[in-house]
């Protein structure tokens, strides 16, 4: 599989632009929803954390 995609991409004009893209939207991606995470309310963190903790009644039923 590895043979077939370095055989495409030695073919390919300027092939050494789509790693550095790639990893270019990867780290703006990850920079992006850090700032978010950082600039989000406390009680809402607390909120989303409690989610998998709180008992609601409707989605234990015993039927």
């Amino acid at each position: 599989m590895y043979k077939f995609i370095k055989t495409y991409t030695e073919q390919m004009h300027a092939a050494t632009i789509y790693p550095l893209f790639s990893l270019l939207v990867f780290f703006i991606f990850f920079i992006v929803l850090l700032y978010f995470v950082k600039k989000m309310d406390k009680t809402t963190i607390t909120e989303i954390s409690n989610i998998p903790l709180d008992l609601d009644e409707t989605t234990t039923t015993g039927n």
